[in-house]
């Protein structure tokens, strides 16, 4: 029992390690966001470092245009599937594969909106659940039989941008991009 809470101790310590990496890394001062031109306007912060991609914040609307946008009151299928279609384009982009992630930490949440009750205790419960056995069904497909990484899943109480749930994660580059590809 002892080796095995050391253990935890220990990915915990790394995990920690590895988040104030990213922190200060997304500290550092960058060109704002393509088509931005004020200098504190929001940026992403997906990096490459020693040959590790780091994501953060891919959700149901990243990479689709406003008026193609999902809002809070579509089906929760609907999110989980764009916001891996998302992801995958990113891992992509990156020259990673969906079978190279190496860790994701998965956030959902209830529906925000007028005219959608908001649930307290067991429904609330229930209600989380129901989505995260959607996000299991949908999850597992995007995978090679073996390969999903290792993940937390976590509900919060409000994610930006319209969407019920957001990815953040690390994912091996098996495939560096050329440098005329545009970053």
């Amino acid at each position: 029992m002892n080796t095995r809470r050391k253990y935890f101790g220990n990915i915990t310590a790394l995990i920690a390690t590895l988040a104030e990496s990213r922190t200060i890394l997304a500290d550092q001062t960058s060109p704002a966001s393509p088509g931005t031109n004020a200098p504190d306007a929001p940026r992403r912060s997906n990096h490459v470092t020693n040959g590790i991609y780091y994501f953060s914040g891919t959700g149901a609307n990243d990479g689709y245009p406003k008026e193609d946008h999902v809002l809070v009151t579509d089906p929760f299928e609907k999110h989980v599937t764009r916001t891996m279609e998302a992801l995958k384009k990113s891992l992509e982009h990156a020259g990673c594969t969906m079978d190279s992630i190496l860790h994701l930490e998965v956030f959902l949440c209830l529906p925000l909106a007028d005219g959608v009750p908001t649930l307290s205790g067991k429904n609330r419960f229930d209600a989380h659940k129901a989505q995260y056995d959607a996000l299991n069904k949908i999850y597992k497909t995007y995978f090679s039989p073996g390969k999903a990484p290792s993940r937390a899943c976590m509900a919060v109480e409000w994610i930006p941008g319209d969407s019920l749930i957001e990815i953040v994660g690390s994912a091996a580059v098996v495939n560096p991009p050329s440098p005329s590809s545009g970053e």
